[in-house]
């Protein structure tokens, strides 16, 4: 009886830790400079040219180009984050973003396994306590009086060995 008690406790732990993580995750650390936008950005930019490199890791010269383009929307000041990674991609024509965005059929990418890992675990949970219930090996009520005897003996006993 004491189980079915600390089920729902777990539960709402387990609620409470989605939650604070999920508002974690997208606290604002508040106001950027200019000089952090641009590293920002930079980072979730793909160089054109490099294998799985961002732009700002990347000394490629288009990475450089990408840099000062970056740069100058953001001293413009007019366009917002996700407006200057869209404005690269359609220059680039190309799949820029290292990062896909929470938003969207993008965000898929990120809920999709976790949903997944949850259910999985879960049906292991559920299949493990349905088989702990039950007889899986086919023993009589005779098999099981005798192992209780037997276990019910003094290991001790030199007689019985």
């Amino acid at each position: 009886m004491k189980k079915l008690k600390s089920w729902p406790v777990w539960m709402l732990m387990g609620f409470l830790v989605i939650a604070l993580l999920a508002v974690g995750s997208t606290r604002d650390a508040g106001p950027m400079t200019q000089s952090d936008r641009i590293d920002s950005i930079t980072k979730h930019i793909a160089c054109p040219t490099c294998d799985g490199e961002s732009v700002y890791v990347s000394r490629a010269t288009s990475a450089e180009n990408i840099r000062k383009q970056v740069a100058r929307d953001v001293a413009a000041g007019e366009l917002s984050d996700d407006e200057i990674i869209a404005s690269i991609a359609r220059t680039f024509k190309a799949q820029v973003l290292l990062v896909p965005r929470a938003t969207g059929f993008d965000s898929l990418v990120w809920v999709l396994p976790i949903a997944v890992l949850i259910c999985a675990v879960a049906g292991l949970w559920v299949a493990f306590r349905r088989w702990r219930g039950q007889n899986v090996l086919g023993a009589t009520d005779e098999d099981v009086a005798l192992v209780e005897k037997l276990l019910a003996e003094d290991p001790t006993d030199e007689e019985n060995v």
